[in-house]
């Protein structure tokens, strides 16, 4: 089977592990944490990073530190994964849904405006599967209503928007370091932030809120997100070799669409975009079928696992989550991009450790298919 993903550990990443632990620093506290956020950050373009045990985390964290009243409204893209919606409800949040663009996939900016309200607090941009949000219209709107930027850029990691990295907007951004990102530390993520107050905040938050003067006196409740050192000494070897592994992802993306492309040319198929803007790193080579061809990507992917490729199924729309109906907020509404997306899309293999002959016979096989198909 051809894995949908596999991440690539090498020497470095066993030597810092072998250090944290003959040290005795395995929890979190050790040179690596500080390292691995500061190169971390310098690499996006931030001036603090706060290491958190998960990505899910980083984005709860990001939102209790912003200190948006109970009920305020934080505006979300539909097609994304679920962590978006739990930092807002656990926050006591309201999430709003957007529908995609059909091209890149992502939030369709020009549809925020109409969802903003006197509630409306927030903004949370996600960069889908590695091209970038239209950030400049989501910064004039923040800017026009004087709401806050939450970014999400966990499947972004090295992509940019005009030459600036994703990550190095808004008030904070977020990241995973999961084992299916470009930089892995198992589990794991970071907020990244340019003012030092709510880099302090975080620290804090993250650390069960406690300060220094009277340790054991809480005036805040906080959590406990701290990630260990051991997490951070393989985050802190990914990180000094990081362009190696985008680089990477963006040969894999080109070969798949060099391969694929006749596909696309056949009315078969989407392929990913990459707008003239935009940097796309490719995280998780995406496709989605025709509709004229009345098969949905399930029946796709089974047959594919059959022939020994492992694929995974696009994110299924928030704004349709079953987990979410008994909330007072929810709402039926149609977003059809967004459904149509999940129906038709699935990505196939892309993770770091791909060889050519494995991305070859992918394509082989899925143009089989369809063509059987078809």
């Amino acid at each position: 089977m051809i894995p949908v993903n596999e991440p690539y550990i090498g020497e470095k990443e066993i030597e810092y592990v072998n250090e944290a632990i003959k040290t005795g620093w395995i929890s979190s506290e050790g040179k690596f944490i500080k390292a691995f956020e500061e190169r971390f950050a310098g690499y996006i373009g931030r001036k603090y990073g706060v290491a958190v045990n998960n990505g899910t985390n980083a984005l709860i964290l990001a939102l209790k530190a912003m200190d948006l009243p109970a009920g305020s409204k934080v505006i979300i893209p539909s097609f994304t994964i679920i962590s978006c919606a739990l930092a807002c409800i656990y926050n006591n949040l309201i999430p709003v849904f957007i529908d995609s663009e059909e091209e890149t996939w992502n939030m369709d900016v020009f549809k925020i405006e109409g969802k903003i309200t006197e509630k409306t607090k927030a903004i949370m941009p996600v960069h889908i599967y590695g091209h970038p949000v239209d950030m400049d219209e989501v910064l004039k709107i923040a800017d026009r209503f004087k709401l806050h930027i939450i970014e999400d850029f966990a499947e972004a990691i090295g992509s940019e928007y005009k030459r600036k990295r994703c990550g190095s907007f808004g008030d904070i951004s977020c990241v995973s370091f999961y084992a299916n990102k470009a930089i892995t530390t198992g589990e794991g993520g970071m907020c990244l932030t340019d003012d030092s107050r709510i880099a302090e905040r975080l620290k804090r938050l993250k650390n069960l809120a406690f300060v220094p003067e009277k340790r054991f006196i809480h005036y805040e409740l906080g959590f406990n997100f701290r990630l260990t050192n051991i997490q951070a000494a393989i985050g802190l070897a990914q990180t000094e070799r990081i362009e190696e592994h985008v680089k990477r992802k963006i040969e894999i993306g080109k070969r798949y669409t060099m391969l694929l492309k006749e596909l696309e040319e056949k009315g078969l198929i989407k392929l990913p975009v990459e707008k003239e803007w935009a940097r796309n790193t490719y995280w998780m080579y995406g496709i989605v079928l025709n509709e004229r061809l009345k098969i949905k990507a399930e029946e796709v992917m089974k047959r594919l696992a059959e022939r020994n490729v492992q694929t995974r199924p696009f994110f299924y729309p928030l704004h349709l989550q079953p987990a979410f109906k008994k909330f007072p907020w929810y709402r039926e509404q149609d977003l059809p991009v967004s459904r149509r997306l999940y129906e038709y899309g699935f990505y196939l293999p892309s993770g770091l450790t791909l060889k050519k002959e494995e991305i070859e016979y992918t394509a082989t096989t899925l143009k089989e298919i369809l063509d059987d198909l078809a």
